[in-house]
């Protein structure tokens, strides 16, 4: 890129590391907004100190945007994440430097909890497992058995936020009993009962996760965990892929003591063809899909794109997750008293 830009001082706008097919939404709002913007391939920390030392502004999908990146961006002014999770941005080092880090939290949240619901609905009914035996030629339900009814049975949601709120509302058709964990949550939900942890992993057929991961929820479903729960129950993650520990969920699934996992993310992603968690007919796993739909796509890209140009006419981003940067001297001035949130719920 020229260096006349950065003389010059023009705000400019690199997005990093996208994989979606096009960038028309956020071109649409750039360039009515006159800002200028590049797409750049950033993964590491050297993609982005190398590419990216001229951006006011960085849109970030993937890769892990450390304290020394943060540190050596000169003209930085904002971080602003395609998704919710912020799990790859180093919050203290941006803080520190008083830059935004702005999400758009609230894009998918209906596509993820349908897709947790329809987790929990395959598994009830061994969907994967009937299909692959009809399309090898078995024409018998009994091979699946046992497969109970789904009315009556408890459903743990373990993050009761945008996405576990609207998944309880989802499942209150169904009959089932539905508890709910959230120490952050003043209020929950009509028909929802709040409980402790250690209630709700012990009482929960099937349990789904709804957290965002911090070094407080990282592997937060481990082993001892998933000992408390019964063996007949399910595991649902739409949220996270860390805030499970795989190996002890293997264990636990190999060992019978638990009856099966809907996964639509994992702890290292893409999954290894070779994990085990492929080979069991109790397992469903997703490619991290959850928060797709073409609509829900259009809406997060024109979103992050308006957050940018929001922050570079110095006013204040819509989805802060460390508002405490306001009021400091590189960060824009707060604006209609409008307080940033940290997200409860966990996705992409």
């Amino acid at each position: 890129m020229p260096t006349g830009r950065q003389a010059a001082r023009e705000p400019l706008v690199l997005i990093c590391g996208l994989d979606h097919t096009n960038v028309a939404p956020e071109e649409a709002v750039f360039r009515a907004a006159g800002v200028a913007f590049h797409q750049v391939a950033c993964r590491t920390e050297e993609d982005y100190l190398a590419r990216c030392r001229e951006a006011d502004v960085l849109l970030i999908q993937y890769g892990a945007v450390s304290r020394r990146v943060i540190e050596g961006l000169p003209r930085l002014r904002l971080l602003v994440r395609y998704g919710v999770g912020v799990d790859g941005i180093d919050l203290e080092a941006a803080t520190d430097r008083g830059i935004p880090v702005v999400n758009v939290p609230d894009y998918g949240t209906d596509e993820v909890a349908n897709h947790a619901v329809a987790l929990i609905l395959a598994l009830a009914r061994k969907l994967p497992l009937l299909d692959r035996q009809t399309r090898g030629g078995r024409w018998s339900v009994f091979e699946a058995v046992p497969i109970r009814r789904l009315s009556g049975q408890t459903v743990g949601i373990l993050g009761c936020g945008r996405i576990g709120s609207r998944v309880a509302r989802k499942l209150a058709g169904f009959d089932v009993h539905l508890l709910a964990c959230d120490p952050y949550l003043a209020a929950f939900p009509p028909g929802v009962e709040p409980v402790s942890r250690d209630r709700l992993l012990a009482e929960s057929d099937y349990l789904t996760l709804h957290c965002p991961l911090t070094d407080e929820t990282r592997r937060l479903v481990d082993a001892a965990a998933l000992a408390r729960m019964k063996p007949t129950a399910c595991l649902v993650n739409t949220a996270r892929g860390g805030l499970v520990d795989t190996a002890a969920l293997v264990e636990a699934l190999e060992a019978g003591r638990l009856a099966g996992a809907g996964l639509d993310v994992t702890e290292v992603e893409p999954l290894d063809p070779s994990s085990p968690l492929l080979r069991m007919d109790s397992v469903i796993v997703t490619p991290h899909a959850a928060w797709y739909s073409e609509e829900g796509r259009a809406d997060l890209k024109r979103r992050v794109a308006e957050e940018a140009v929001r922050v570079l006419r110095g006013a204040r981003p819509l989805n802060c997750v460390n508002p405490e940067v306001f009021g400091r001297g590189s960060a824009p001035e707060a604006r209609d008293g409008q307080a940033g949130v940290r997200p409860r719920d966990g996705r992409t």
